[in-house]
C-alpha cells in the first residue's frame, strides 16, 4: 500500500471516530444552517480538524482544501500536494440517523488525483485507490458493472438543495433519466454515491452543483474501477466546474447523449 494511502486512512479513521462516538447522542449535536438546507454541525468540524491534524503531522508541507475550514494558508496554483477533504459528506442524513454518510479524503498530485479514500463509518466499508493501482473495498479489488444499458442501470443523483432555483432543470433531467432506466435513487452522499459507482452497486451518476471535495476521491475510484467521469459535456474539468457524470464506459456515453442539452 502507498505511504500516503495508508495516511489517509488512518486519517479518514480518526476522523470516524469522531462521528462514531457522535452518532450515539445526536440530541446533543449543535447544528448550524450554512445556507438553506446545507448544514454544519460540531461534529464535521472536529472530524475535519481531527483528519488535517493526522495529515499534517505526516506531511508538514503539503496543501490542504476542506469543506469547512476551506483552502490552507499555503494553498496557491504552484501546490504539488493538496488534499482535498469532506469530513462528513452526508451532513443532514448523519443529524437524523439516517446511515448514509462518509468520510472522503483525496490527495491531489501536481493537478492530478492519486490517493483516494471513502469510508463509510456505519458499515465499516473502506474505499480505496491510488492512481494506476486499481480501487478497491476492503481490500478487495472492485470493478464498475459491464452493464450497457440505460434500460437496465440503476442510477444515482442528487437534488439541488443549495439552490432550489436549480429544482425545475433538476425535474426536466429527472424524467429524462427515469424514463430510459431502470431506477433512479436519491441516498444524499455524492461521495458514496460515487464509491458505489465503482463497487457495482450503482451503474452511473449525475449531479449538479458538486463540490471539489464532494468529487475528489470518489473520481479516482471510479476511473481505478474501470469506469469514466465527466462534465455534462463529457469533459475532464468536473472537479472545480461541479457538474458530474460517471458511470461505466457506456452508460456513461449514454448519460452524456441525454443530459449535454443541460450543460452550462
Amino acid at each position: 500500500m502507498h505511504p500516503m494511502l495508508n495516511t489517509a486512512i488512518k486519517a479518514a479513521r480518526r476522523g470516524a471516530a469522531i462521528i462514531n462516538r457522535a452518532s450515539f447522542d445526536l440530541d446533543r449535536i449543535k447544528v448550524t444552517e450554512k445556507q438553506h438546507n446545507d448544514f454544519v454541525t460540531e461534529v464535521d468540524q472536529a472530524a475535519e480538524a481531527a483528519i488535517i491534524d493526522v495529515l499534517k503531522k505526516a506531511y508538514p508541507d503539503h496543501a490542504f482544501l476542506a469543506e469547512e475550514s476551506g483552502a490552507s494558508t499555503n494553498l496557491h496554483v504552484d501546490n504539488e500536494n493538496v488534499w482535498i477533504i469532506d469530513p462528513l459528506d452526508g451532513t443532514t442524513n448523519f443529524i437524523h440517523g439516517f446511515p448514509q454518510y462518509c468520510v472522503s479524503i483525496g490527495l491531489q498530485h501536481r493537478g492530478q488525483m492519486t490517493q483516494a479514500v471513502v469510508y463509510d463509518p456505519t458499515r465499516n466499508e473502506l474505499f480505496t485507490a491510488t492512481k494506476g493501482a486499481g480501487a478497491y473495498l476492503n481490500d478487495k479489488r472492485i470493478r464498475v458493472t459491464k452493464r450497457d444499458k440505460m434500460a437496465d442501470a440503476l442510477i444515482g443523483t442528487g437534488f439541488p438543495f443549495r439552490d432550489m432555483s436549480g429544482m425545475d432543470e433538476y425535474m426536466q433531467m429527472f424524467r429524462v433519466i427515469t424514463e430510459r432506466c431502470a431506477g433512479l435513487r436519491r441516498p444524499g452522499a455524492a461521495a458514496l454515491d460515487l464509491a458505489y459507482v465503482a463497487a457495482g452497486r450503482l451503474d452511473g451518476f449525475f449531479e449538479k452543483g458538486l463540490k471539489p471535495w464532494d468529487m475528489a476521491a470518489g473520481s479516482l475510484l471510479i476511473t481505478e474501477a474501470g469506469g469514466i467521469m465527466g462534465t455534462f459535456s463529457g469533459d475532464s474539468d468536473y472537479l472545480f466546474k461541479g457538474d458530474a457524470i460517471a458511470g461505466t464506459p457506456k452508460i456513461f456515453a449514454q448519460m452524456i447523449t441525454l443530459l449535454s442539452p443541460f450543460a452550462k
